[in-house]
């Protein structure tokens, strides 16, 4: 069986979206992030532009193989907006992506239910106005190798069309390569077989 080595993802920031309840205005956002600093510094220019909301809720997952997530109902009851963004995440299947659900209270108290519909609501409507793009995950190998075998480590990149991502073409050659991770043992063995040259998983 061939495990799954894609993974679904935003491309780009997309528009905002507004949920309006009971005059309560819920402000959605979604962001690509690849670390929890990524989180951090995207919250906090949030709640510099929102200064005067009363809740920035939220809900990330970042990772592909090993996911890290988390949900934050800031100040609203427990589990009535981080999980029900979170849940939209889950829904959509997307990963490396954190939704922030900004709210302004408007006066009139919504109930748990109208919570978790409005957090809901806010977070799929920005999943849905966001661009879903598919990425492969990769593997990168660093290959080490003298001058003089540099055709041979070339003719193999240029049949397998793989994907350089850093060379370094002195005496002493290493060039990183980048390969889908279904394809990625059949190339290792490739250059594992080749006479000088030298390969190992980054």
């Amino acid at each position: 069986m061939i495990e799954k080595d894609t993974y679904k993802t935003i491309e780009s920031i997309p528009e905002s979206v507004l949920f309006k309840d009971k005059n309560s205005k819920f402000f959605g956002y979604a962001f690509p992030v690849l670390t929890e600093e990524d989180v951090k510094i995207n919250l906090e220019k949030l709640k510099k532009e929102h200064h005067s909301a009363r809740h920035w809720c939220y809900a990330y997952q970042i990772g592909t193989e090993t996911i890290a997530y988390r949900a934050n109902d800031d100040g609203e009851p427990s589990n009535s907006a981080g999980m029900p963004i979170y849940g939209q995440i889950q829904s959509f299947d997307v990963t490396n992506i954190l939704i922030v659900v900004v709210r302004y209270f408007g006066g009139v108290k919504l109930g748990v239910g109208g919570l978790i519909n409005a957090y809901r609501t806010a977070a799929q409507m920005s999943l849905e106005t966001a661009n879903i793009i598919e990425k492969t995950i990769n593997i990168d190998y660093l290959i080490s190798f003298d001058y003089k075998n540099m055709n041979t480590v070339m003719r193999v990149i240029k049949e397998k069309k793989l994907n350089i991502i850093k060379q370094v073409l002195e005496m002493d050659c290493k060039i990183t390569i980048s390969i889908r991770k279904n394809e990625s043992e059949a190339i290792f063995e490739i250059f594992n077989r080749l006479y000088e040259i030298h390969i190992k998983k980054l």
